[in-house]
């Protein structure tokens, strides 16, 4: 690419050292035109040269990025954690936050309850100095309406343990074909107060007592303190790197009590009262009026008027109507409460689809309502985490049934 220049030299050395008599005519000496025409080709071959090795330097700063990609793990429960945060920009553009949704549906068993799941396992499987096998006769027994029992389906499969699952007869049916899917067996029960020993809970608790063929766990998410130490020991710390501990404002839903209680309780402790943890509650559970006005109860409970079972709404996993040990070890840390209805659900369930591509489930679409209806109160430009709890497909046969029939073209003022 450089031969105009050592072209140019070369006509340049014969001028000079070349006898009078012997040198070029004048037809055929470069002329001043030619000579600036050479000059500007070597300038360009340069600049060409330049160009390239800045590419390649930049190709190759690229390729050093994929060192951060993480090693190979040894098995599936390896990949548990370290989820990805998302900026959620029609939140962010609408409120003038910077709205993030902490990415959980991004676990190998597409929740967060995969945490729960496998902390509650390695908690039992140390105490008790009990590990999986290739028979799994080791049983691990859950009652839950949510995610839990397919995280506990996918822990317990790749630990060497069989599953047990008990769980209301009207879940959706994603849930329980992925359950079915995972070799899980299934108990399915009428919904019913936790006081009613068929309750699906006590029926899982009285399933593990009974076993015989090995050794019988019940995971016991709600009391189980396993539960909200898995978020205090990682999901809390992640946010807070994630966030470069710039961590705002933090909301979400409460089912057990254990991601509200071990985020929030490690967020807190790194930046008290500079962080605002806030509830945010389904209508029929009792946890907003817990928070507000110290009394567990929703006008739901009356004689009579409930249609579905304790909690009244079509979301699964979040709200409750009763208190939790796993609650216990939140409340402390919870500054307020945001109450959201299944109509705003289901809208912002669309809305972030349409106007974010994120397909997310029911409680998720909870969270996100609960920011704009808190948003007043912070400052422009703080930094807002939500869990993205589980994926929209889990959700199809009920939540994203009914989302599915609102306009596509809706508005923020059409949700809240």
């Amino acid at each position: 690419m450089f031969l105009p220049c050592k072209h140019h030299a070369l006509v340049k050395l014969t001028n000079s050292s070349a006898p009078a008599l012997n040198r070029p005519s004048l037809s055929t000496t470069p002329t001043m035109g030619s000579q600036k025409w050479k000059d500007c080709v070597c300038a360009v071959s340069v600049v060409v040269a330049l160009g390239s090795l800045f590419y390649a330097y930049k190709q190759k700063n690229n390729t050093t990025k994929l060192s951060h990609l993480s090693p190979p793990k040894d098995g599936v429960e390896d990949l548990i954690g370290n989820t990805p945060m998302v900026k959620i920009r029609s939140l962010s553009e609408a409120t003038g936050l910077n709205v993030y949704a902490k990415m959980e549906l991004n676990n190998p068993g597409g929740s967060a309850k995969d945490r729960v799941a496998l902390n509650i396992i390695k908690t039992f499987s140390e105490e008790q100095h009990i590990h999986g096998s290739k028979d799994k006769k080791n049983r691990v027994f859950e009652g839950t309406s949510g995610s839990t029992g397919i995280s506990l389906a996918l822990c317990c499969n790749a630990m060497g343990f069989s599953c047990h699952i008990s769980l209301p007869d009207d879940t959706s049916q994603e849930k329980l074909s992925l359950l079915t899917a995972l070799g899980a067996i299934v108990n399915k029960v009428k919904p019913a107060s936790i006081v009613d020993p068929n309750q699906y809970v006590n029926a899982a608790k009285a399933c593990a007592e009974s076993y015989t063929d090995g050794i019988g766990m019940f995971a016991d998410q709600f009391e189980n303190e396993a539960n909200w130490k898995c978020h205090y020991a990682t999901t809390g710390p992640e946010i807070f790197l994630q966030l470069d501990g710039k961590v705002d404002a933090f909301i979400t839903g409460c089912g057990t009590g254990g991601t509200m209680a071990g985020v929030s309780r490690y967020l807190k402790e790194q930046r008290g009262d500079s962080v605002r943890v806030i509830l945010a509650d389904p209508q029929g559970s009792g946890f907003y009026n817990r928070i507000k006005y110290g009394v567990m109860y929703d006008k739901v409970e009356k004689e009579g008027t409930r249609r579905r079972h304790q909690v009244d709404t079509l979301v699964e996993g979040i709200g409750l109507n009763r208190i939790t040990k796993n609650f216990l070890k939140a409340e402390q840390y919870i500054d307020d409460s945001v109450r959201v209805t299944d109509e705003e659900a289901i809208k912002m369930a669309k809305w972030l689809c349409i106007n974010d591509g994120l397909f997310v489930g029911a409680s998720t679409a909870i969270n996100a309502v609960a920011v704009l209806k808190y948003a007043e109160n912070l400052p422009k430009g703080s930094n807002v985490c939500i869990i993205a709890c589980d994926s929209g497909s889990r959700h199809l046969s009920k939540f994203w049934k009914e989302a599915l029939a609102v306009d596509n073209n809706l508005s923020l003022s059409d949700i809240v």
